[in-house]
């Protein structure tokens, strides 16, 4: 299980996704270009002059100067030209990605862990009362949102196993987790 069945919760993880792909493809194509631009110090045809992603031509310009300077700097030949271009491309690429990864990844595989575990657990009459207490965790004003009873009913009819209640609580879990539309 991917996405939450709930469609608002459904359509911010499709976007939050859409927006991590894009991220890594714009840092990609910066990458890419950034080591052309080191790569080809001192040739000035149009085609080398290709523009960053959304940076503009000074953001070019800017790194094609700094290429041509790190060129001239360099020992004589290519080959530390080239391993410097990558090294910058690399760096260019995996910071911002790294970030990225470091920050939404984790989130989103939690999430998918948690609806695997819960959509197992609900399938089982023991299971649906162990979603049952994680609601019952839950802050009381956050229970009241899903539930017409109060939290002492809820409460009471969870130690007496009622399994009107029972199956409330768990789908108040459910919900929390974007997994009921209800």
């Amino acid at each position: 299980m991917w996405y939450a069945q709930q469609p608002g919760r459904r359509a911010r993880q499709i976007i939050g996704d859409g927006a991590a792909l894009l991220w890594i493809a714009l840092w990609a194509g910066a990458a890419v270009t950034a080591h052309r631009l080191i790569g080809l110090p001192g040739r000035t045809a149009p085609h080398d002059r290709a523009e960053l992603p959304l940076l503009g031509p000074r953001m070019t310009g800017t790194l094609h100067d700094a290429g041509g300077r790190l060129a001239d700097a360099a020992p004589s030949g290519t080959a530390p030209v080239q391993a410097l271009a990558v090294l910058a491309a690399t760096a260019l690429f995996v910071v911002p990605v790294g970030l990225l990864l470091a920050l939404w990844l984790p989130r989103r595989i939690r999430w998918t862990r948690q609806a695997a575990a819960a959509r197992e657990l609900a399938a089982t009459e023991d299971g649906r009362e162990l979603l049952a207490l994680r609601a019952l965790v839950r802050p009381l004003d956050e229970l009241a949102r899903f539930t017409d009873a109060g939290p002492g009913r809820l409460a009471e009819g969870w130690r007496e196993a009622d399994p009107a209640v029972l199956a409330a609580l768990a789908d108040v879990e459910l919900r929390h987790l974007g997994l009921s539309k209800s």
